[in-house]
This record gives C-alpha cells, sequence and structure tokens, in this order.
C-alpha cells in the first residue's frame, strides 16, 4: 500500500545530452550524488526527450522527399509535407487529419499528435526534429538492471512524455515507457470504502506517475529531464504497453484513415 506521503526530487546535475551518450550512467551518477539515497520501492521518471538525444533521434527535413500521401495530408493539416512524410514513416494508421492537427496511432500503439516528434528544446535550426524513441519499454528495463547493481534497490523506472488528450484541455504527462512498477494497476476485487468489490477498476499508475513528475519537469524551459518519487511501494513488474487500450476495445476511433 502507498505510504500516505508522497515526495517528488528533481534531480539536479545533468547537464545537456548529446547523440552517443551513455546517459544511464550518466543519470546513475546524477542520482549517486542526490542527499538521499535511493530505496526499494522508489520510482524514477525520465522525460522521453533526453533519451531520444542519446539515441540521436534528431532527423533533419532537408533529407525528407514527400510522397504523395504526405503530400495531400499536408494541405489539409497544413503542416510541412517533409514532416508529415515523417509522421506516416512512424504512423500505423491516421486517425484524424485536419486544419492544425495530424493525429496518428504510432508504431509504439500510441495515439497522440505528430508521432511525438516536435522541435521544442532542440538545438540548431528549425528544420532538425526529435523522434521519439527506439524501444521506451526495453531502455526502462535495461536502466533498471543497471541501477539496481549500481544501487542494490529494487527501482521502478518511467519514462514520460507530453500528450493532449480527447475532451480535455492542456497537456499533462503519460508514460511511455516502464519496468518495474505496474503501469497499469488492477484493483478489480478490492472493497471501496462501503465493502463493495470492485469489478472494473483499473488504474493508469504510470500516468499517474509520469503526471506527477512533470509538475517539476515542465513543459518549457525548467531543464528538469529527470525526477525520484518516493513511497509509491508498488513493486510489481509491467510495461507502458500494459495502457493501450485494444482496438476492439476503441469506441470513439472508428473513422481512422489508413
Amino acid at each position: 500500500m502507498p505510504s500516505g506521503r508522497l515526495i517528488i526530487d528533481a534531480v539536479p546535475g545533468i547537464g545537456a545530452i548529446r547523440p552517443g551518450d551513455d546517459l544511464i550512467s550518466i543519470l546513475g551518477d546524477a542520482m549517486d550524488a542526490m542527499e538521499d539515497s535511493l530505496a526499494d520501492g522508489d520510482v524514477v521518471v525520465i522525460a522521453q526527450k533526453v533519451v531520444s538525444k542519446a539515441e540521436d533521434r534528431f532527423f533533419h527535413l532537408k533529407n525528407v522527399t514527400p510522397s504523395a500521401r504526405a503530400e495531400e495530408l499536408a494541405l489539409v493539416c497544413d503542416k510541412d509535407p517533409r514532416l508529415v512524410e515523417l509522421i506516416l514513416s512512424e504512423a500505423s494508421s491516421v486517425v484524424r487529419c485536419q486544419p492544425g492537427v495530424l493525429i496518428v496511432n504510432h508504431r509504439l500503439g500510441h495515439t497522440m499528435a505528430n508521432a511525438g516528434i516536435d522541435r521544442s528544446n532542440v538545438a540548431g535550426d528549425e528544420d532538425i526534429v526529435l523522434l521519439l524513441p527506439e524501444d521506451p519499454d526495453g531502455w526502462c528495463a535495461e536502466a533498471r538492471e543497471n541501477w539496481r547493481a549500481r544501487f542494490g534497490a529494487d527501482l521502478g523506472v518511467v519514462m514520460s512524455d507530453s500528450f493532449g488528450r480527447p475532451w480535455r484541455l492542456g497537456t499533462t504527462g503519460v508514460c511511455i515507457g516502464a519496468s518495474g512498477v505496474p503501469a497499469l494497476l488492477d484493483v478489480r476485487g478490492r472493497s471501496d470504502l462501503e465493502g463493495r468489490a470492485l469489478e472494473v477498476t483499473t488504474i493508469g499508475l504510470g500516468d499517474e506517475l509520469a503526471a506527477a513528475a512533470s509538475i517539476l519537469m515542465g513543459q518549457a524551459d525548467e531543464g528538469v529531464p529527470v525526477c525520484v518519487i518516493r513511497g509509491v511501494n508498488k513493486r510489481e513488474d509491467g510495461a507502458a504497453r500494459d495502457l493501450i487500450r485494444p482496438p476492439e476495445a476503441d469506441l470513439f476511433s472508428g473513422g481512422r484513415q489508413n
């Protein structure tokens, strides 16, 4: 059970991350220098952007040749056809395309705007963009094993990104990678305060942790890519893919455009 108290600490001392950097070691060094030692049940939340930078997921739009499909969609959503082509290369299908909006199903399973490709906090000219990491769940599992050996602590690891949400304004932190923590927490069978058994309740714990950390991480120039959350005390393993609603249970995206 949760401890009744959550503590979220920003991890200081992380400089600019560049392609090829050993990010797991860099973050391990920064956490090693923190005042409080890591302990069993702590959850480390990492912004996807630093992982993408270390993996050199940069792409220059000058190297992209738009397809006829990209040109067609670009006219509708009023985006650079080269960017649309790159979005399509990361997507399994298009969900919605209208002026200013291109929402797709990402190859990782997430439904998101622009396949997660953006220019924010990316140095260089305006034609350089950054893609999502290749395998967020796999990266979290590797980091967890490395840090468990280094710190002797059974940690959870969550990779976060910023998503908009249907029917809601504003972006929030969302889990796109996880290890060592139940990203989807099934509490069916537990009783509510009146003693009734819960029948359908599952909790997006990975998303809740990502959103909590994003309060410190911010969305602009805060420069806080990593936080440690203490007091969660949920150490069952899980993955971000557990959070993805199966297509047959999707009641709202029936109008997908392939």
